[in-house]
């Protein structure tokens, strides 16, 4: 891609393995409730509950549907719910334990490190989340990530999440030249970071390791591993 000088990246599942990093914590807080020996559900069915319910609320939070407040209230309990465990109190408190512990679990995706290592010599690079504030920011501060990128924008700050055109403008004005044209964004989410990307005028690359369907945008590249930037930066 020619006349880049700025890279933005989402950071769950593109740089920050959230999906590990959650797996670990519920681990560890699935074991500190015993939540098998008092409720009879073991691990995988747990996970698969809590997977549902985390993946439609950041759906919903995406689309502007609910906000960070409502998705924290009902993430958990909705989730219990579902087990057949009907009690709000236990859910609320089972959601403040696990941003506690996930934000101290610090996986990266695969391939992170050398290719930002390779990128910081060529572009400046920035990080656009649809996370929140506070938990993005010790996520960064607490990995290798932090020495590589230079601005830290998230759907808080802007206002609205990706894919609205303004979390991508207010990426933009965090930096102190880089322009809808200069700049490409990567990242794992098709809808919130290709199509948002795409429509703001800024390329795009989709780093897809699950290989999830998705739609066709023309000159929007697919990788599978980070390493692949490469071929293209």
């Amino acid at each position: 891609m020619e006349n880049i000088k700025h890279i933005f990246f989402d950071l769950d599942n593109t740089l920050w393995d959230y999906r590990k990093n959650a797996v670990k914590a519920l681990e560890r807080l699935f074991a500190e409730y015993n939540i098998e020996e008092k409720f009879g559900h073991d691990f995988k069915s747990f996970h698969d509950h809590y997977y549902v319910i985390n993946e439609m609320l950041w759906a919903d939070f995406r689309d502007g549907k609910i906000d960070r407040a409502e998705l924290q209230k009902r993430r958990f309990p909705e989730a219990f719910k579902n087990m057949g465990i009907d009690d709000v109190e236990f859910g609320l408190e089972f959601e403040e334990r696990f941003i506690d512990e996930v934000t101290k679990t610090h996986y990266l995706v695969e391939g992170t490190e050398e290719i930002l290592i390779y990128l910081k010599q060529k572009y400046q690079l920035h990080i656009l989340s649809n996370g929140f504030r506070n938990i993005t920011h010790e996520k960064v501060n607490g990995s290798i990530i932090k020495d590589y990128v230079e601005t830290i924008t998230t759907a808080e700050d802007a206002g609205v999440a990706k894919p609205h055109r303004d979390a991508f403008q207010k990426a933009i004005d965090q930096t102190t030249d880089a322009t809808a044209e200069n700049s490409v964004y990567i990242g794992d989410d098709w809808i919130a970071d290709m199509v948002g990307a795409s429509r703001f005028g800024m390329r795009a690359i989709f780093f897809n390791p699950l290989n999830e369907t998705h739609l066709w945008i023309e000159n929007v590249p697919v990788i599978d591993e980070l390493i692949e930037l490469k071929n293209y930066l």
